[in-house]
């Protein structure tokens, strides 16, 4: 009897420690999901890059994560005042925190993407869509007259191992990307469904597009600003007279 009365003790001991981590992981509620350390250091430093660079309005402006901020989009749209406010690493809840600058600028044109590292991390598919759509409703009441733009979560490519955190959810990519086009229609906002532009035969990311299997190469944002401009979302290069 002592014996097993031991064994239990011992027993509820190890669970007393075990059970509130394990909680914390289970927890749902949404609201926890916002302590998730999206402010890393580079993300520091491209705010900072960010407070002095001079403060221009009515531009071109493309928001989000690092495939935002890896876009040589200056170059592409042979505009060199757009504004690239892509940060690495960045979650919606990371565009939520910064929209004060994005606002300042009342940007003529704003492309959001955001939300695959959300993904890569477990937040809910339902609470990605949640915060875009908080985000666009602030950029309509605070700068009513810049065209909003959400952009589909692009494709990944599980064949690469360098981010396996986001290659086994492209289920979750999906289906955030119906509940996102919801959220533009709601919000009277335009779509952009980027997700098929990038796909190869077998449904993943094209690997001629790709570095890593996450972000895209040169041909890859080629290809992003053709359909842009196809879709009449942005003007054509301007004709260079020789």
């Amino acid at each position: 009897m002592k014996k097993h009365l031991l064994l239990s003790i011992v027993l509820l001991s190890i669970l007393t420690l075990y059970l509130p981590a394990t909680a914390q992981q289970s927890v749902t509620h949404q609201n926890v999901f916002d302590t998730i350390p999206f402010i890393m250091d580079h993300h520091k430093r491209r705010l900072e890059k960010f407070s002095k660079e001079p403060m221009s309005t009515g531009k071109i402006l493309f928001l989000g994560n690092s495939i935002t901020e890896g876009g040589p989009w200056a170059e592409l749209l042979g505009d060199p005042t757009v504004v690239n406010r892509g940060i690495g690493g960045d979650f919606s809840y990371g565009i939520l925190n910064r929209l004060d600058e994005i606002i300042q600028r009342k940007p003529s044109k704003l492309f959001l993407l955001i939300g695959v590292n959300d993904i890569g991390n477990d937040i809910p598919d339902a609470v990605i869509a949640d915060n875009v759509r908080k985000i666009v409703t602030r950029l309509k009441a605070e700068s009513p007259a810049t065209e909003i733009y959400i952009q589909s979560i692009l494709p990944v490519n599980p064949e690469y191992p360098r981010f396996p955190q986001h290659y086994d959810k492209q289920y979750h990519v999906l289906m955030t990307n119906q509940l996102l086009h919801k959220v533009a229609l709601d919000t009277k906002v335009t779509f952009v469904n980027l997700f098929p532009l990038f796909l190869d035969d077998r449904q993943r990311l094209d690997a001629n597009l790709t570095k890593d299997g996450l972000h895209l190469n040169r041909k890859g944002y080629e290809i992003w600003v053709e359909h842009l401009r196809e879709m009449g979302y942005l003007p054509r290069a301007p004709l260079k007279i020789d």
